[in-house]
């Protein structure tokens, strides 16, 4: 069969059948060629547009201290029975401002700022256009769960089961002592880290009426600010659909959506939360207090200098821990 045509001269024109196919085969060949170089130059400017985001964030931080004296606190957990509380005591834990809120005037975010009230918590009515907000500086482009609007799945007293805008990167709070008690948990948490293992809170670690912890200065990061983790990446392929997330939100406070400790255990770095549970003995709250991203092989941290460097996920753990503390007097070996 032949798909020739006469032209007015009586010569065949255009292709047959077979030469259309191997034509089609042809470019379908040349296209799968160039798709993985296609896909890793966008990677590649993904990575850099992440790294340059958590530059920014590092320079605010910064900026942030050299301004106020000292750091912005990991998140800000207080006393509290005003408008929209659940309860009628002032016993209980609420959560208000945190680290990313608190850079927003250090991120061309000003305007973004002064809608914020933090005379009231987070998940309230007065601060929902705060929370639902796209801020490009805290999302990854590789991560591609960014700009959701969810509830986070833990719906804790002061976020009410309200939806946050979702994001990418989280403050490193420290190393706790048993793998329980975290430095951006419930007060009670904070108190047992304090007791057992002071030196190995990071530079964004809980603030609250408890435990007499306040924000962190230049001067406190003893072991050295190109040694010590401000700030990371912390993407899950799974754990991000209903409507319910156990992701990245910047305007979360609540102990672990804009939080992480560090642990020993590697699967701590996996960017896939359901298959972090799913491991045999696994600590379940250590998956939810871990990092990842998409870029191969690595996630990306800005450092308590401003320096960002990308951190592999076969990195020794007690490397990775010691790096995670501001004043635990370890001596780090090259990674």
């Amino acid at each position: 069969m032949s798909v020739r045509a006469l032209d007015g001269r009586g010569r065949s024109a255009g292709f047959t059948l077979i030469e259309l196919l191997v034509v089609i085969a042809i470019i379908g060949i040349l296209i799968s060629l160039l798709l993985p170089a296609v896909q890793k130059v966008r990677e590649t400017a993904n990575t850099a547009s992440c790294r340059n985001n958590l530059k920014q964030i590092g320079l605010a931080l910064l900026n942030y201290e050299n301004t106020r004296k000292v750091f912005p606190p990991g998140h800000e957990c207080h006393r509290y029975n005003g408008a929209g509380a659940t309860n009628g005591t002032i016993t209980d834990p609420y959560y208000f401002s945190n680290w990313a809120i608190e850079l927003l005037p250090y991120v061309e975010q000003d305007a973004l700022y002064k809608l914020y009230d933090n005379s009231v918590f987070n998940g309230h009515n007065n601060n929902r256009v705060v929370r639902e907000t796209f801020v490009k500086v805290y999302a990854c482009p590789s991560d591609y769960n960014t700009n959701q609007l969810l509830a986070p799945e833990t719906a804790g007293r002061s976020t009410g089961g309200v939806a946050y805008r979702s994001s990418s990167y989280r403050g490193m709070s420290g190393v706790c002592c048993d793998g329980f008690n975290q430095w951006s948990g419930y007060p009670s948490e904070v108190q047992a880290n304090l007791r057992a293992c002071p030196t190995m809170r990071g530079l964004l670690h809980s603030v609250d009426d408890w435990n007499g912890l306040v924000n962190e200065r230049l001067a406190n990061i003893t072991d050295g600010t190109s040694n010590t983790l401000a700030v990371g990446e912390r993407s899950t392929r799974t754990h991000m659909e209903n409507g319910i997330a156990r992701g990245t939100f910047w305007s979360d406070s609540f102990n672990l959506y804009s939080l992480s400790g560090a642990y020993n255990q590697s699967y701590t770095l996996l960017n896939d939360y359901d298959a972090c549970i799913s491991i045999p003995g696994v600590d379940v709250a250590r998956c939810k207090y871990g990092w990842g991203s998409f870029h191969p092989g690595g996630i990306n941290f800005v450092f308590c200098d401003g320096h960002v460097t990308s951190i592999s996920t076969s990195i020794n753990m007690s490397v990775f821990t010691a790096l995670a503390t501001i004043a635990n007097g370890e001596v780090i070996p090259d990674f």
